[in-house]
């Protein structure tokens, strides 16, 4: 993508489907001879002209807004034309056509194509082009994607603050930081023979100690974010008619899954993604496990199975009713085991017993929580166990959206300063070490910002978002 990055671009802005409004965006160097082929007239900086939009042979294709960002006063720092016409498919095909003929149509004026080489955008290389121009950089970029994507509103208002550029503000602090500590280190060794210890007088320790201290608490909003942009995926198991399927309802609020007597209902995923705190929980209801030799629950257990070996926790749902029955005592001790050798290690289960309300109190389980999926009781204990486990914790001073890229670099740049200060407490230091965990550190604060980073890198952040953006 980067080797074309100076072409002309056009795109439809607007998701599929009908609306009372579509987008077409054209991105590019000197697009007033392609304005006035399409409006008629040229068009005034950054007001919004109603005009018939014409094809080659000056019939209206549709009426609408036409408006006109000069460079570099736009989204992508280029020239930018949006088309505001009615959302039909048909409607913006047409104007899409319309903009790729009337670019290689020949200006009487200048005897010239009007905009040659225009092409259809790749997925966002308009933001890919806001990026590379300097105008948001690379984390406000993927904000971007996040803000569209986002599937709870403290997530879509985490990725406004990470649009705004207060994750990127705090990485610039970080950075400066880690630079200013990076110049007493060269200095002292561009300069050995001076009677000056550089790192000693400016209290380089105490400077990196501070730096350690900062990376903690953005690390720990940046772990916000990113579960408020990914989530957690939950997965209800269990022996069949243990109510796996009534306590997704329960944390649904809807009648999601078939509930019935009848053991071995469920034949397949029904996954739901709840929100908790503003936190998407991605819940699925899995088939019951047990021996059988019926083909289409096999293939559900099967699945059940995969689902949970991707989870990133397991409710473990028991029968308060059935736990006095050697047989099913047997089947849950079978499936803990299974759920032991298959799960990673790390990802935990949650013993869940249910039908509270079903039994005695005296007869409750002294570990795990109980709840009863038809009364609702513990459904809200649920949910705050749920938090805990995906390791959410509010920030007093709210949390800008991440992704699990922006953590794994925060977690190097902490293994890079660890081993800093480890070289720095030596009482004979390896500066050209020191310098070195320094740089990395800094190499991996950059990649969070783009600061610098790999072609492919920005290819793959980049492809991910929706055409038109």
């Amino acid at each position: 993508m980067l080797a074309h990055a100076t072409d002309p671009i056009v795109a439809i802005a607007t998701a599929p489907g009908r609306g009372a409004v579509g987008i077409v965006r054209v991105s590019g160097a000197r697009l007033g001879p392609l304005i006035e082929a399409l409006c008629g007239k040229p068009l005034k900086a950054r007001e919004a002209t109603y005009l018939p939009f014409r094809d080659a042979a000056g019939e209206p294709v549709d009426h609408g807004l036409a408006i006109h960002f000069p460079a570099p006063h736009s989204f992508t720092g280029e020239d930018v034309l949006e088309l505001q016409a009615h959302g039909g498919m048909v409607v913006l095909q047409l104007l899409l056509a319309r903009c790729l003929e009337a670019a290689n149509e020949v200006d009487a004026s200048s005897g010239r194509a009007r905009l040659p080489g225009l092409r259809v955008a790749q997925p966002g290389e308009f933001s890919q082009r806001a990026f590379l121009n300097g105008k948001v950089d690379l984390a406000q970029a993927e904000a971007i994607a996040d803000l569209i994507d986002a599937s709870t509103e403290a997530a879509a208002r985490s990725a406004g603050r990470s649009l705004s550029g207060a994750f990127s503000r705090e990485i610039h602090v970080l950075r400066d930081a880690l630079i200013h500590l990076r110049m007493l280190v060269e200095a002292t060794l561009d300069f050995p023979e001076e009677d000056i210890d550089f790192l000693q007088k400016a209290d380089a320790t105490g400077q990196l100690a501070a730096l350690q201290a900062q990376l903690a608490t953005v690390q720990l909003r940046a772990r916000q974010g990113a579960l408020l942009r990914e989530g957690i995926k939950v997965v209800i198991a269990g022996q069949p008619n243990a109510g796996k399927s009534s306590l997704l309802n329960a944390l649904a609020g809807a009648e999601l899954a078939i509930v019935s007597a009848i053991p071995g209902t469920t034949r397949d995923v029904v996954a739901k993604t709840i929100q908790i705190h503003g936190v998407p929980v991605h819940v699925a209801d899995t088939a019951g496990l047990r021996e059988s030799s019926d083909e289409v629950e096999q293939i559900g257990i099967a699945r059940a199975w995969s689902q949970i070996e991707s989870a990133d926790a397991v409710l473990f749902l028991h029968d308060l009713t059935r736990t006095d029955r050697p047989d099913y005592a047997a089947g849950d001790a079978d499936i803990l085991n299974s759920l032991r050798l298959k799960l990673p290690a790390g990802v935990p289960v949650l013993d869940v017993w249910n039908k509270h309300d079903a039994v005695a109190s005296t007869s409750q389980p002294h570990e795990g929580l109980a709840l009863s999926a038809k009364t609702g009781f513990g459904i809200e204990a649920l949910r705050t166990r749920l938090l805990d486990i995906a390791g959410w914790q509010a920030v007093p001073d709210g949390v800008y959206l991440a992704r699990a890229r922006h953590v794994h670099a925060l977690a190097r740049v902490s293994d890079h300063l660890s081993l800093a200060a480890d070289r720095l407490a030596a009482r004979e230091p390896a500066l050209d070490l020191l310098a070195e965990e320094l740089r990395l550190a800094q190499n991996a604060l950059n990649e969070i910002t783009g600061a610098f980073g790999a072609d492919e890198l920005l290819g793959v952040i980049f492809s991910r978002f929706c055409i038109g953006k």
